[in-house]
């Protein structure tokens, strides 16, 4: 089974350290502010019901509470959805890692029938029909039509700010804060078992594809690599999620399997590395986890 690992780590002061503290991602404040709009525009739907934050809830760390999402007419998906902030620092996009980037990936919610349900020229009529993204587009973009390239440009802008900054593990990378004595056991011990072997670098995930069930077989399979490459050796291979505000993404996993986050604790640990930890373990670990949750990011601070 071959381990990709392609993200590469800019701050060379954290080496010492697997996981490195996040970092602000520049973007143009503009078309991020129009993007915001975007993203929580239901109108921008067949059926006028379903944004890009009714599957993105940033109330569950911009994650869906539910185990599959719910897009036009009522129609259920396959897959958890995967949260938007920091998913700029992931080297692919999806679970399978069929996007290659952020403007890539918004092109299969935009037209997934299930989802949004909308071809590009669809969205553009929309846009155009609308008197204030006309107005905001051509103050933008400088262009009397409003392209569905454009549409894309401005959402990724948005996604680009969505970093949550200020966690209380990268305050204490920093030498800023100390950790209890729960939480740095936790933090040891999460490295001692391997987890940190698939959850590190800035995003502490998202940074490779890794195969779900190396020790003991896992079941349900949905949306894997394999979706992708057709290879079987790619069956039950996902990206590896980012554990960062982990504590508010519930349910877990690719299915949604559990909404518990010890009990998800205890499923990798037993699927992955053959292991059973003490609930002691378990509890240290999960104390850890909740310090990797984030402050929200800058712009959502402003009126959507």
């Amino acid at each position: 089974m071959k381990k990709i690992i392609l993200f590469f780590i800019p701050l060379f002061i954290f080496a010492s350290e697997p996981i490195t503290p996040i970092y602000k991602v520049p973007y143009d404040k503009q078309k991020a502010e129009l993007g915001k709009k975007l993203f929580f525009d239901p109108s921008i739907s067949e059926d006028g019901t379903v944004s890009c934050a009714s599957c993105h809830d940033l109330r569950y760390g911009s994650s869906d509470p539910r185990a599959v999402s719910v897009g036009v007419h009522v129609k259920l998906g396959r897959i958890q959805s995967e949260p938007v902030y920091n998913a700029v620092f992931n080297f692919r996009q999806f679970w399978n890692g069929r996007a290659r980037n952020l403007y890539e990936q918004i092109d299969g919610p935009t037209h997934n029938p299930v989802e949004m349900g909308l071809n590009s020229k669809r969205v553009e009529k929309i846009l155009n029909d609308n008197s204030f993204y006309k107005k905001e587009f051509t103050k933008i973009y400088h262009k009397n039509y409003i392209t569905y390239e454009m549409f894309k440009d401005a959402i990724v802008e948005f996604e680009k700010a969505m970093v949550t900054p200020n966690c209380k593990f990268d305050k204490y990378l920093e030498g800023k804060v100390n950790l209890t004595k729960k939480e740095k056991n936790g933090y040891l011990l999460f490295k001692k078992f391997g987890c940190i072997t698939c959850h590190n670098g800035v995003n502490i995930g998202g940074n490779s594809f890794q195969k779900i069930g190396v020790v003991y077989p896992a079941s349900n399979r949905v949306g894997d690599r394999y979706e992708v490459t057709k290879n079987p050796e790619d069956k039950f291979v996902y990206k590896v999620p980012s554990l960062r505000n982990v504590e508010l993404t519930a349910p877990y996993f690719h299915n949604g399997i559990t909404y518990n986050l010890n009990e998800a604790v205890e499923l990798m640990a037993y699927y992955n590395l053959g292991l059973k930890p003490k609930k002691e373990e378990i509890d240290a670990i999960v104390a850890f986890l909740k310090t990797l949750t984030g402050k929200s990011p800058k712009i959502l601070k402003a009126n959507k």
